[in-house]
C-alpha cells in the first residue's frame, strides 16, 4: 500500500553504503499538522535505497515536497532478542506540495522564482 505526505526537506543525508550490493539514503522532512485546535510539528526520516538514492540531494533543503511511499517492517534475532524495525521507504519524492480539491489530489508546482539557480556547468551544453 502507497501513502503520500507532503513537507519541507529539514535534512538531507549523504547515501550510505552498506555493503557492496546495498545502499541507502536518509531524508527527513518536516510535516506541519492541526488536530484538536492544536499545531504540531513532527519530523519525519524516509529512505532511498539502491537507484533511488540519486533521486534527492542537498539542493532540496527547506524545499516543500510530497513523498510517495510504503511501510515495509522486518523481524530481526540475534542472541535470542526479537527487534522489530519499521522503514519508511519513499517511492517518489516531487517538488511542491499536494493539494485534496474536490478529492482529488495534485500537486502543485512551486514557483520558477523559488527554484534553486543552475549550477554553473548547465552552462556548456551543446544544444
Amino acid at each position: 500500500m502507497e501513502y503520500q505526505i507532503t513537507g519541507k526537506v529539514a535534512e538531507v543525508y549523504p547515501v550510505n553504503r552498506i555493503n557492496e550490493r546495498f545502499r541507502k539514503r536518509e531524508f527527513v522532512i518536516e510535516h506541519k499538522d492541526s488536530g484538536g485546535g492544536q499545531a504540531y510539528v513532527d519530523f519525519i526520516k524516509f529512505q532511498l535505497t539502491q537507484e533511488k538514492c540519486e533521486i534527492i540531494d542537498e539542493s532540496w533543503l527547506r524545499q516543500d515536497v510530497t513523498v510517495t511511499f510504503n511501510i515495509k517492517g522486518n523481524r530481526w534475532e540475534k542472541n535470542g532478542q526479537v527487534n522489530y524495525i519499521t522503514n519508511l521507504n519513499a517511492l517518489s519524492v516531487t517538488r511542491g506540495i499536494a493539494v485534496a480539491e474536490n478529492g482529488q489530489q495534485a500537486i502543485v508546482n512551486p514557483r520558477l522564482e523559488d527554484a534553486p539557480s543552475p549550477s554553473p556547468e548547465m552552462d556548456d551544453l551543446p544544444f
